[in-house]
């Protein structure tokens, strides 16, 4: 298996000038130089400034300088007249752009210009910089550049205009990706204030020829003790990067070719909440320079056991990870090699990565589909070709659960001279096989039918009668609903789950198979239950309204979940009213006790496999709601059952490989502040034709009697702030903080205490949102009876 992530490594202007000076006849220039030097180390790509400071230069005479005077010069004149002739028509210098050939644009990466303030806010210097973003685009995607790397968002309450900048280059340059540069928090958080003055909204005169860094960030000062303020944050303002994301890809309207380059620069949260949202944002590359590294007890580079962490999970991603200052000798020991060995040890040591390298996991097993929208399965409308039991047929987890099922039920039958088993969907008899598997086992005298519909399988069932069954086995070709058993069944074994347990209809089969079974009898599986949990994942949602018509938003989709977030918390919400992080929904057994039946024992109608569920979650963290995951758990018999859902499936059947979690979808994302309430509602409906789901969801904040005063701010203007206001909106400050690894002081009881607080304040919820109903009389989708 090729790696899960590329490495590149970063150059600066003065990085290619003096490559320039080892250059010779070979290599033409000195971008193809460094690239033959990177690709000996061992990196699949370069990453370089596309322009050079005397592009600064020009455009900050021409557009910043002009405006700073007030002599009204001839030469000031003549200055502004080349400004608008350049905005009329933006072009390059030779010697403004660091590369010009196609061969030297292949395999880098491009950094735009770090100086570009499209959130400046100054509205001069925000209308030139976005000129100047799309000259450099345009400039890139002429040498058919891949990706161009863009300056992070410096002012929050200016995020709007850089998202239209960016948004516009998108549309000018259609086949090009840009990637937004941002960290994971704003890291002058945890610092003193520094002086307004440093933060000028015009570009500096300092070198650009240095690597590119996180940008330092003015705070409001608060009244917090110097102590505690050095170790925790407000939730909101570790919120803040990410939101500002969120405006965003909202307003470039979640285009794909808009990506994240997430900067490691700062240490990383200790919260996986905070986290973890990132997991479900489309992060194409991870900066990564050499001071976040720190020096082991021998002097070589580690990296901290949170950004370690981080590192591992993202792997899912295939990232590029961006190498920057590895040369610098930074530490003592190991050179500029030990920086990439160290990154490939965390790349093996990923659990992600493990398991997709090891035969018989579900990782490995779904290879290719990760993320990937799948119709489920119309069982009784359509016959499954023999490739699809094939698949199915490779689970060797889910046939032992269930020959252990039937084993015990054996066991547990009174030991009468024979035990009646019927198949109900034998398909190409792996039950069939795994039950007599059971009789011989237990030492029991049984016989087996075998009911199936599918006259293509059936043939493969007559087949394996004639050869491996012989007299033990009787098939009967037909529906289960309407096929006639020559005598009733002590157990009846049926593999008819779906993702959601009752998606593929087996209420609906099992009611017409009930009619074999002895009033005494045993259903394997006896009952099941559908699970639900509200989901974050940029990625699923374009993928679900890649078609244009409603149908894509409004169906369920079997899904293997890869880059997604579960956004709900365990309990909380006001009162502790909130349930777990994922809830049951509803729940069917077998056999039935309650329809009302016919004289041929099947149900005069399906009103009884109705269900409906209100469920609500917690939402700990800030993040934007995408759908809604589908589980199921079953219980074969006893103690031996069937599991998807996430936090039980390794005990009941670990690497189970049949069934991917269901994927409900929502026609428009819903934001969710830190610390709101989530309500789900959710129906599984039936006229006689049809089976269908819909679902709907509301979101609210807690309000509270004695709301804290919010603490002063010494920046209210916004002006040079990454922060110039809240970013998350609630009714009081949270009171939610986040420990960051490097400040370890402040005491987990402390937060605990706080959310106690907090619950005995609060009076009620407002609303805040909501989705419109998905799907309707099953406009959209439905499963056939």
């Amino acid at each position: 298996m090729a790696g899960a992530a590329a490495l590149a490594s970063c150059f600066t202007y003065d990085d290619i000038s003096q490559a320039s000076t080892r250059t010779n006849g070979s290599d033409k220039t000195p971008v193809l130089k460094l690239i033959k030097e990177s690709h000996a180390k061992g990196y699949d790509f370069i990453c370089i400034p596309l322009t050079t400071p005397k592009w600064r230069e020009r455009w900050r005479n021409m557009c910043i300088v002009p405006s700073a005077s007030t002599d009204g010069t001839e030469e000031t004149a003549t200055i502004e007249q080349q400004a608008e002739a350049w905005r009329k028509a933006p072009s390059f210098l030779l010697e403004e752009v660091t590369i010009s050939r196609l061969d030297e644009a292949i395999p880098i990466l491009v950094m735009a210009s770090e100086w570009l303030q499209l959130d400046s806010t100054d509205d001069w210097v925000r209308h030139d910089s976005e000129i100047a973003l799309r000259q450099e685009v345009a400039y890139a995607s002429y040498l058919n550049v891949q990706t161009v790397i863009l300056p992070p968002p410096r002012h929050r309450s200016h995020v709007a205009s850089y998202a239209r900048a960016i948004n516009e280059c998108l549309k000018s340059a259609t086949y090009i990706n840009l990637s937004i540069r941002l960290p994971i928090y704003d890291p002058a958080i945890f610092q003193p204030k520094e002086s307004s003055s440093s933060h000028a909204s015009t570009p500096s005169k300092s070198s650009t020829t240095s690597p590119p860094s996180t940008p330092q960030i003015v705070i409001p000062r608060a009244s917090t003790p110097r102590s505690l303020k050095a170790a925790r944050a407000p939730e909101a303002e570790l919120n803040a990067t990410w939101e500002m994301w969120d405006v965003i890809r909202t307003i470039c309207d979640y285009n794909t070719r808009l990506t994240l380059t997430l900067d490691l620069t700062p240490p990383l949260p200790s919260n996986a909440g905070i986290l973890n949202r990132w997991m479900a944002e489309p992060v194409r590359h991870i900066f990564l320079p050499a001071s976040t590294f720190i020096a082991n007890v021998k002097g070589y580079p580690v990296l901290p056991k949170g950004t370690q962490s981080f590192l591992r999970n993202s792997m899912t991603h295939h990232p590029i990870i961006i190498m920057s200052g590895v040369s610098s000798g930074l530490h003592t020991k190991g050179g500029e090699p030990a920086y990439a060995q160290y990154v490939r040890h965390v790349e093996k040591t990923s659990t992600a990565v493990q398991a997709a390298m090891t035969a018989g996991t579900v990782e490995h097993f779904a290879q290719g589909y990760q993320d990937y929208l799948q119709n489920p399965l119309q069982p009784l409308m359509d016959n499954l070709q023999s490739i699809t039991y094939q698949t199915f047929e490779q689970d060797p987890v889910k046939y032992r659960n269930y020959e252990e099922a039937v084993y015990h039920a054996l066991m547990d039958w009174p030991d009468n001279d024979r035990i009646v088993i019927c198949v109900a969907g034998a398909g190409r008899g792996p039950l069939v096989e795994r039950s007599l598997t059971a009789i011989k086992r237990s030492r029991r005298s049984a016989f087996v039918y075998a009911v199936e519909k599918n006259p293509n399988a059936f043939v493969t069932l007559q087949g394996r009668k004639q050869k491996d069954w012989g007299d033990s086995v009787q098939l009967l070709f037909g529906d289960m609903r309407h096929v006639e058993l020559p005598e009733l069944a002590d157990i009846l074994i049926s593999e008819l789950l779906g993702s959601f347990g009752d998606n593929e209809l087996s209420p609906e089969c099992l009611d017409g198979a009930m009619r074999f079974l002895k009033p005494d009898g045993i259903s394997i599986p006896s009952s099941y239950t559908a699970h639900l949990a509200p989901l974050s994942s940029s990625k699923l949602y374009n993928n679900a309204r890649i078609s244009t018509d409603l149908k894509g938003v409004e169906t369920p989709y079997v899904v293997m979940f890869q880059n997604v977030n579960i956004l709900s918390g365990d309990g909380g919400g006001v009162s502790g009213r909130c349930g777990s992080k994922i809830q049951q929904c509803w729940e069917f057994e077998h056999p039935r006790k309650d329809a009302v039946v016919d004289e041929r024992g099947l149900p005069l109608t399906n009103t009884h496999n109705v269900r409906s569920a209100k469920l609500s979650f917690h939402i700990p963290h800030a993040g934007v709601m995408h759908g809604l995951a589908g589980y199921f758990e079953a219980i074969l018999y006893g103690d031996v059952g069937l599991s998807i859902h996430p936090h039980r499936k390794d005990r009941v059947s670990k690497d189970m490989l049949s069934w991917f979690p269901l994927f409900f979808p929502f026609k428009e994302p819903l934001y969710l502040p830190s610390n709101s309430e989530l309500h789900v509602s959710i129906w599984r409906l039936t006229n006689e034709r049809q089976v269908w789901y819909e679902w709907y969801g509301e979101s609210f904040l807690p309000v509270f009697n004695a709301p804290s005063t919010p603490e002063p701010s010494e920046d209210t203007s916004g002006d040079g702030s990454f922060f110039a206001c809240a970013s998350t909106h609630v009714a009081v400050p949270s009171p939610v903080i986040d420990a960051v690894d490097a400040f370890p002081s402040l005491e987990r009881t402390e937060t605990r205490r706080s959310v106690e607080e907090l619950s005995r304040s609060t009076a009620g919820v407002i609303k805040i949102g909501q989705t419109c109903l998905h799907n309707p009389g099953g406009r959209s989708s439905w499963i056939g009876l």
